[in-house]
């Protein structure tokens, strides 16, 4: 059976959506990173039935996924032999902060040079995920990161409020949204 794009090419993001939407989902991370990194080491670590056990596990596939999807799928390599190599890679899995740190450098480095170079055409192009069935175009790739980023920290607000701690503020119109014009 054929499969279509889930986008249709006027349902595209544009390039500068998704720089301010990559922006305030850093800008998230960041504050999640921040709240996660002030716990103790064995409750960051603790296994606690969510999508990737810890809170510290959790926070590391969200880096896994951007560097797949932006490093490799939207560029049209998902059948590159590096991304083997990538997923053994011992640098994607961290066992402390000051090597997730270095991890997430290396992230944000692969995220800020597509980004900078992206344009229209690049986010209508079909790009394929091994692991997933159908046809996308590369900008339901950058929605997909994102709204899976979304959702595990769904996880994370969920387990912070199950121990007592207030998750960090997220929502877009506090943290990335566009700052409302003075009223006269």
């Amino acid at each position: 059976m054929p499969t279509r794009p889930i986008s249709a090419p006027g349902e595209l993001l544009t390039p500068a959506q998704a720089r301010r939407l990559f922006a305030y989902n850093d800008r998230v991370l960041d504050r999640y990173v921040r709240a996660v990194r002030r716990l103790p080491w064995r409750q960051a670590t603790r296994k606690r039935e969510i999508g990737h056990q810890s809170l510290f596990g959790t926070l590391v596939h969200i880096l896994n996924a951007q560097e797949v999807w932006v490093g490799y799928i939207l560029q049209g390599r998902s059948s590159d032999p590096e991304l083997e190599r990538l997923f053994a890679d011992p640098v994607r899995r961290p066992k402390d902060w000051r090597a997730f740190a270095v991890y997430r450098r290396r992230v944000r480095r692969t995220v800020a040079a597509y980004l900078r170079s992206l344009h229209a055409r690049d986010l209508a192009r079909p790009v394929h995920a091994f692991w997933m069935p159908g046809g996308y175009l590369a900008s339901d790739g950058l929605l997909q990161v994102t709204f899976e980023e979304a959702h595990h920290l769904g996880e994370i607000i969920g387990a912070l409020w199950q121990q007592d701690t207030e998750p960090p503020e997220m929502t877009w119109i506090r943290v990335g949204g566009r700052r409302s014009p003075s009223r006269r």
